[in-house]
């Protein structure tokens, strides 16, 4: 029986910095959010750990020990013990582009633990799962659930926010195929704290008034993210933002068709751009 998941797309809605700590992190205030298409993960039970790589953006990618899907394995078989979880022929099909600010490796890292838990260590806890992965990785614990989120601390200190009901909003990621290392970009940060996120009950007030603070030091090592924000502005979106650590920046639309009718229209003028459109889960 072939096992499947899905590596949500994600994205930061808003992305606050309150502070840089002493351990090289940062103290942060993020709005996840997760659009309903993402990497596609299988499973196979084998006679050995193997994982083989395809889909657009699978050059970016190494298939050995280090590939955070094989580390969530290897970590979960050492706390739950390795004879509950067989060997796996895992194939990871990654659509999303790689250094991208939608968490790519963390989405698959999250799918593998799903997986896993799913079919074979069902006692882990919805609380207990996320709190497992967190150390291989920032936003792997929001990935786990892939639902709309607050993450503080480090970004894995998660809570529910209800009152913004975002399912189903249409959405548009663009990438102008151009990669951007996180670490540099967060060093980058020139160290003032802007403010917290606004926490108002009007969600469209709530969005506008919250920000990235990684968008300044990402455009500059990637300025064409300020032509993908220019031309993502120009389709009129009620939001458009940088996502994470850029390049993606993503819109968010009232209604379907006009984000279909924006996809095409920026295809046409930026055919060499990666898109994807969907809704947020």
């Amino acid at each position: 029986m072939t096992m499947r998941e899905t590596g949500w797309a994600k994205i930061n809605l808003a992305l606050h910095i309150r502070a840089r700590r002493d351990d090289g992190y940062h103290e942060i205030e993020t709005l996840f959010a997760f659009v309903d298409a993402g990497d596609a993960l299988v499973a196979d039970v084998a006679d050995a750990d193997r994982l083989t790589l395809d889909g657009e953006f699978a050059a970016g990618l190494c298939d050995g020990a280090d590939n955070l899907v094989l580390r969530v394995l290897t970590l979960m078989r050492e706390r739950h013990g390795a004879d509950r979880v067989p060997p796996l022929a895992i194939g990871l099909t990654k659509n999303l582009p790689v250094a991208a600010g939608i968490g790519g490796g963390s989405a698959d890292a999250a799918a593998m633990a799903r997986l896993v838990r799913r079919h074979f260590l069902p006692e882990i806890g919805d609380a207990a799962l996320p709190r497992l992965v967190a150390p291989l990785g920032a936003d792997i614990a929001a990935c786990v659930a892939s639902a709309t989120c607050l993450g503080t601390g480090v970004g894995t200190q998660l809570s529910a926010v209800p009152e913004l009901a975002l399912g189903g909003t249409p959405v548009l990621l663009v990438n102008p195929r151009q990669p951007v290392a996180t670490g540099p970009v967060f060093a980058a940060w020139d160290g003032v704290d802007r403010g917290p996120l606004f926490t108002g009950a009007d969600l469209r007030a709530q969005l506008f008034a919250s920000r990235n603070d990684l968008q300044r030091p990402a455009i500059a090592g990637c300025p064409a993210i300020v032509d993908v924000l220019t031309e993502l502005g120009a389709l009129k979106p009620w939001l458009a933002r940088m996502s994470g650590s850029g390049a993606t920046c993503f819109a968010l639309f009232d209604a379907a068709g006009e984000r279909d009718a924006a996809a095409a229209r920026l295809a046409a003028r930026h055919p060499y751009w990666w898109q994807l459109a969907g809704a947020l889960r």
